[in-house]
């Protein structure tokens, strides 16, 4: 880590980010706290220029001035951090999970140049070996959050009218903003997270890397779904589009709503292929094994829905792919890294699997939520069943998949102490 670098070494080395000698360094909370600050600005900013766009495209500004899009943009801005929203006295907490991946991009962007700013600030080598502890990244990732939270706090007050309960939800996803996506990020950035890693077991990595493997694989398997579900029924979304007489301007900020939903509609995807399935409404269920749905409103992204019934060709097949992708990521994961210990080669699969199972099952509790009046306010995924689904099936399959590439590499690698293969 180059901020545990001995002094000669740091003499040695020299970069935009490092401060001449002599010269003093901005203060590691000073840096966080403006990061901090960047990142929730940037998003609102997107978030504005959208929602002018929007506004302009629909009837070319001839209704409302300028200062109601950008409260709108507020608006969405506080709904994409969890808030919610009341229309015509009816709560909508369906989060539209594009925006939110907007802010996780920006806080994500923003805390690994913070990371990349702080290499330099912290303890050296030195001071470490003298006991000091290195408080660098919780300083940074607390300042983070202080000037996101300010943000917040600033917009919340001016739309607080419309939003009279945003206040906790906003502070919470604030909150798991900066501990799961800007501390990573500053950890990273400023060297740290490597020195972490290398401390610890290389079982334990790699079965990180596994897991990681598999959620990525798990995700874009539902990503494919959901595009050839929608595929085979274009002309219903499109017929849906006409229907709706929406005219060109409309229907640009038709498609805007419709992508700020396409993740959530890829994690209901997922749990379909999980299983359980998800609902659309009260007393409806899309799962492989039984379809049964009701009325629908207007939107072209639930053309992808499939047609109310009982499948019986295919829903076994359907169920063995969160197995397969655990199984592949095991497999994908131990060929870079090999071991000769059937130990090794179970922890790494199953508990990277396990962990994969949990990660998924966190963020598709994230796409449901009430989507309007009466049956409407039972929309998403059944995120308790897919628990259960996900572990056994993806903590199985990469069981299966670590143990099966263990196998070949012992029968076709040259032989090689396994101690060896483990630090690789």
């Amino acid at each position: 880590m180059t901020s545990l670098l001995s002094s000669s070494a740091v003499r040695e080395r020299t970069t935009p980010d490092q401060p001449e000698p002599g010269r003093r360094r901005r203060p590691v909370l000073l840096l966080a706290v403006v990061s901090g600050l960047l990142a929730a600005t940037l998003t609102l900013v997107l978030a504005a220029l959208l929602t002018l766009l929007g506004w302009y495209l629909s009837d070319a500004g001839a209704h409302g001035e300028p200062r109601d899009a950008l409260a709108v943009a507020a608006g969405a801005w506080l709904v994409a951090h969890g808030s919610g929203v009341e229309v015509s006295g009816v709560p909508v907490t369906l989060v539209p999970l594009g925006l939110t991946l907007l802010a996780c991009w920006s806080t994500w962007r923003s805390g690994r140049r913070l990371g990349e700013s702080l290499w330099g600030h912290g303890p050296d080598v030195h001071r470490l070996a003298d006991g000091e502890r290195d408080w660098t990244v919780p300083v940074a990732v607390t300042g983070f959050a202080a000037g996101y939270t300010a943000v917040a706090s600033v917009v919340g007050r001016a739309v607080g009218d419309d939003f009279p309960s945003a206040g906790g939800p906003v502070l919470l996803w604030v909150l798991a903003l900066s501990l799961l996506v800007a501390a990573p990020a500053v950890a990273i950035g400023s060297g740290r997270a490597a020195v972490w890693a290398s401390a610890l077991s290389p079982v334990v990595r790699h079965g990180a890397a596994t897991a990681r493997s598999a959620v990525l694989l798990q995700l874009g398997v539902a990503a494919l779904l959901l595009v050839a579900a929608l595929l085979l029924d274009l002309g219903a979304a499109a017929n849906m589009v006409e229907q709706l007489g929406t005219s060109p301007g409309e229907s640009v900020l038709l498609v805007l709503v419709t992508l700020a939903l396409v993740p959530n509609a890829v994690l209901c995807a997922g749990a379909f292929l999980a299983g359980p399935g998800f609902a659309v409404g009260g007393a409806t269920v899309v799962s492989p094994g039984v379809v049964v749905l009701g009325p629908l409103p207007m939107l072209p992204l639930l053309a992808a829905l499939p047609e109310q019934g009982t499948p019986v060709a295919w829903p076994t097949l359907v169920l063995l792919v969160p197995a397969a992708v655990a199984a592949a990521a095991a497999v994908r994961v131990q060929r870079r890294r090999p071991t000769l210990r059937w130990d090794h080669g179970a922890l790494r699969g199953c508990g990277g699997g396990i962990v994969a199972g949990l990660v998924l099952t966190l963020l598709t509790s994230l796409a449901g939520g009430a989507a309007g009046p009466g049956r409407m306010r039972f929309v998403g995924p059944f995120t308790s069943e897919v628990l259960f689904h996900l572990i056994t099936a993806m903590g199985v399959g990469g069981l299966v998949g670590g143990l099966a590439i263990t196998w070949w590499q012992r029968h076709t690698s040259v032989p090689a102490d396994a101690e060896e293969l483990e630090g690789h």
